[in-house]
């Protein structure tokens, strides 16, 4: 036997081989069989070469891969990973090898126009991008299904796409491309405009998560309060949810380990929700700042560009262009440059394009150690007890995460893991001069550990947790609170038990509105009525409510009059920083986001809120939302291509601040393109008991049957089993 693939009644991927390497080869050629056209947007989004099939509107994402230099940091990380780890980096060049025998299948059994489409656009690299759901200008929307090899494609034949070939670097830059904005350095931009226009203690009033971050609910229950007698670890992570989906349910077997989990598409392993039998373990974002931006003085000299360093001298920087190719345009040349600091991603020499004297780089630890984290990846899959987990993940780099673990001996581990700089305070929550001294990186944080609460139970949901020291902004504490709440609320647990938590729609965060609304007098009779009908809601934001769509039109209301507040004026006005950064720069979501802090303010700089928030209720009184939450709160899944306008996906549950995470932007939509990326039960009695689901489904092929057949079940809150005895699959074969 070398590989052996299988599937379950959900066309989930069961792999088993003889060693690790041709496990990772079977894991490549199962992903190139099931998302090669998410493979393909991913390669080209990580080597900024999207536009070239994709057109303007992915340009400004390969603009920012360019100048930040994605590609090259993951070729470095990859030269470095087989100097210091070459066990590590050959299952990395096996896993590759899969990938590219999976695409070649695909290449010679496709369709003519598949076939016959170039093979993609010759970068600066000899290899061939696509803006992703982060800072994304991308359209969402369903895919026109077109016929490759006997299946239904979701976008070779309508983009003339062909697919290219991966190098072994390609996972690492994927990771990068998925990861490189997690952290949100681009708040930094933010707050140095909220300084600038209302004073340094006017950022605490919009330190929260908002709609460019990623985040993820939890949970870990110690045997002494499941019925088993041992550990339940559950949770979701929450993302933009994309279609194909951004997780990979997937099961790895071999004589080493057997190994069932969630895998990033285009990486191999099992990197953030895995089960190995005897130990599993799970991980939400620490919500770290571990990315610095430096405010550069930029030169052009005879010889190319210098920029001023912090001992007063001027030192050459690293320049050269790159023509980036556009699908119907005329090419266009990109200029990148580094200096000692990092990539400058933002302006240079004479400033941005509307003149603004500002050229920035950033400073990352991939770039400054070539390291990201591989080396921990082979280790996890091995691992059999917590303090396995625990030493993997000493070698773990980005995104940095708080990381819950059990074993079946009752071993528990809750730690924050990555690589954070120490530096001075000011590098973690504004732009610093790169010209003066004493914003230099010292060496690295020692990663937090903590341990459970005295009644045997760890919540992270980002919080402000172990992670706190490392941090600038976290979320509220209200999906901690409430989960924590509702575990409190009975004895024992068990796996079927979960879903009740993951489903949990109360929105404590209404209650500033509310109690602010609750004082108003003198209203209509109408508006009297609406503040009537909220203030003996339940504060569930379930689907079926139309309570919950009046509170969602009310709050809408308030965000935008309180944006429209000439206080505020001044921070919808930021200078013309790329596209890709943008969306940490919008007033609006920042507003709505900040809502609860600028209720509670004793003072916000003169604003009537009381008059603002009743001029907000007659108006939503004289105009209210028709239907329910769920008929304005849809879901949005990102897609790499247009939509088709006719469709119309389905209403959810839930809000930002709910346990049931589904982020709409109050003010701008209500609808959701951030939620529930995946849920999962890891029983550590019994692996068998475990349960998951996916937005979608495990195929990211339009028109198979598994492309969204656990839709419902997602809707819904239920899971689906996970099924790891091979006499219960069904062996598949490439015939």
């Amino acid at each position: 036997m070398s590989a052996e693939r299988y599937r379950d009644a959900w066309g989930i991927p069961h792999l088993r081989a003889d060693n690790v390497d041709e496990l990772a080869r079977a894991q490549g050629r199962v992903t190139a069989r099931d998302r090669a056209w998410q493979l393909e947007v991913e390669r080209h989004r990580a080597q900024g070469t999207s536009a070239s099939f994709l057109g303007t509107a992915a340009l400004p994402w390969d603009r920012f891969a360019r100048r930040a230099r994605l590609a090259d940091t993951a070729r470095r990380c990859f030269t470095a990973l087989e100097e210091r780890d070459p066990e590590t980096a050959t299952w990395v060049r096996a896993y590759v090898d899969g990938v590219n025998e999976g695409l070649e299948r695909l290449r010679r059994t496709a369709a003519p126009e598949c076939r016959t489409a170039a093979t993609g656009v010759t970068g600066p690299t000899g290899s061939t991008g696509v803006t992703g759901p982060t800072g994304s200008t991308g359209v969402t929307g369903p895919t026109e299904p077109t016929t490759v090899a006997g299946n239904r494609s979701s976008g070779f034949a309508r983009t003339g796409l062909a697919p290219g070939r991966w190098e072994p670097w390609t996972p690492l830059g994927v990771w990068l491309a998925t990861h490189v904005l997690f952290a949100g350095f681009p708040a930094k931009l933010w707050r140095e405009q909220v300084v600038e226009h209302l004073g340094p203690e006017a950022v605490a009033l919009f330190a929260t998560d908002g709609p460019g971050t990623a985040g993820s609910n939890g949970w870990l229950v110690s045997g002494e309060r499941t019925v088993t007698g041992h550990a339940l670890i559950a949770g979701d992570p929450h993302r933009f949810v994309e279609d194909p989906g951004v997780y990979q349910q997937i099961h790895l077997s071999c004589p080493e380990f057997d190994v069932v989990g969630l895998a990033v598409p285009g990486v191999p392993g099992i990197a953030h929700f895995g089960h190995a039998g005897p130990v599993a373990w799970a991980i939400t974002n620490a919500m770290a700042d571990y990315q610095d931006l430096y405010r550069e003085r930029l030169r052009r000299t005879g010889a190319g560009i210098e920029a001023l360093g912090p001992d007063g001298g001027w030192h050459r920087a690293a320049r050269h262009t790159e023509r980036v190719q556009v699908a119907g345009e005329e090419d266009i040349e990109v200029e990148v440059i580094e200096t000692d600091r990092g990539p400058v991603i933002a302006g240079g020499p004479e400033g941005l394009d509307d003149g603004t004297p500002v050229a920035l780089s950033l400073r990352c630890p991939p770039r400054v150690t070539g390291d990201l984290g591989f080396s921990a990846l082979l280790p996890l899959l091995r691992a059999r007890r917590v303090a396995d987990v625990d030493r993997a993940l000493d070698a773990w780099a980005e995104p940095v995460n708080v990381v819950q673990a059990a074993d079946t001996e009752g071993g528990l581990l809750h730690r924050v893991a990555g690589r954070v700089p120490v530096r001075a305070e000011a590098n973690r929550t504004r732009l610093v001069p790169a010209w003066e001294p004493g914003h230099a990186w010292q060496g690295w944080h020692e990663p937090p550990r903590a341990g459970l609460t005295g009644d045997g139970i760890a919540v992270m949901a980002n919080q402000r947790g172990p992670a706190a020291p490392l941090g600038v902004e976290f979320a509220p504490p209200h999906r901690a609170d409430r989960i924590a709440e509702l575990l409190a609320g009975k004895d024992r647990w068990s796996a079927a038990d979960m879903p009740a938590i993951h489903t949990d729609t109360h929105l404590a965060s209404a209650g500033p509105l509310l109690d602010r609304l609750a004082a108003l007098d003198d209203l209509t009779p109408g508006a009297d009525a609406l503040r009537g009908r909220l203030l003996a809601w339940d504060r569930r934001m379930d689907a079926a409510s139309t309570e919950a769509a009046e509170y969602a039109a009310l709050r809408s209301a308030v965000v935008r009059r309180l944006a429209a507040e000439p206080v505020f004026a001044p921070l919808a006005e930021a200078p013309a920083y790329p596209e890709v950064l943008q969306p940490w720069l919008a007033l609006l979501p920042r507003i709505a986001f900040a809502l609860e802090h600028l209720l509670r303010a004793p003072d916000l700089y003169g604003v009537d809120r009381t008059a603002l928030i009743r001029a907000a209720a007659e108006e939503v009184a004289a105009g209210p939302p028709s239907g329910t939450w769920g008929e304005r709160h849809r879901l949005a899944p990102w897609r790499a291509l247009p939509a088709d306008p006719a469709s119309e996906e389905p209403g959810l549950s839930g809000d930002h601040d709910c346990v049931l995470c589904t982020s709409a932007v109050p003010g701008l939509t209500d609808r959701a393109a951030r939620g529930p990326a995946a849920r999962y039960v890891w029983d550590l009695a019994d692996r068998g008991a475990s349960r998951w689901v996916v937005p979608l489904g495990a195929s990211g092929v339009p028109g198979s049957p598994h492309h969204r057949d656990q839709l419902p079940l997602w809707l819904t809150g239920a899971l689906v089993p996970v099924v790891t005895d091979f006499d219960q699959l069904t062996e598949e074969t490439d015939d």
